[in-house]
């Protein structure tokens, strides 16, 4: 690896990352929020609500939360989880990825790519037999990167109010 991945590893999160990874889900959130906040609410301490949340998946069995780190920094963060058949939504036992976010600074230098194929495997090891995400409609980028992936659009979600 060279350039913006050298020295970059992909682990598994730790308590003690929970601070970082919490900040880069807020400003996921926020991203989201600024998008449509009419779709996406934004909570209050929504960096705080995240460590409590991932410091409890940390421990799940069924759930992955990677960082993709450089050192001590962590560059960017992935949440998913084995879920069970899922009657409302048609869609049998699958690995969920909920979150994929690779800081700004860190970014266009293959670093997503290298998140995604981690813990597209860690789902995989777990024994999703399938892998499903949602993307914004107009974040274009991730749609990209997760095509480049393997992913398919297969539904689309729309909102009203």
């Amino acid at each position: 690896m060279t350039g913006a991945s050298e020295g970059v590893i992909v682990r598994p999160a730790e308590p003690r990352d929970l601070p970082a990874v919490a900040r880069l889900a807020g400003e996921l959130v926020r991203m989201h929020h600024a998008e449509d906040p009419a779709r996406f609410f934004l909570p209050d301490r929504v960096e705080e609500g995240y460590a409590w949340w991932l410091a409890r998946e940390i421990a799940n069995a069924k759930a992955v939360v990677l960082v993709l780190a450089r050192g001590a920094e962590v560059l960017g963060y992935a949440y998913g989880r084995l879920e069970d058949r899922d009657w409302n939504m048609l869609l049998d036992t699958h690995g969920a990825i909920h979150d994929v976010y690779v800081a700004a600074e860190a970014r266009r230098g293959g670093l997503g790519r290298t998140l995604m194929d981690a813990i597209v495997a860690a789902l995989g090891a777990l024994g999703a037999p399938r892998i499903v995400l949602s993307t914004m409609v107009g974040n274009e980028a991730a749609q990209r990167l997760f095509r480049a992936c393997g992913f398919r659009s297969t539904m689309l979600e729309m909102t009203r109010g």
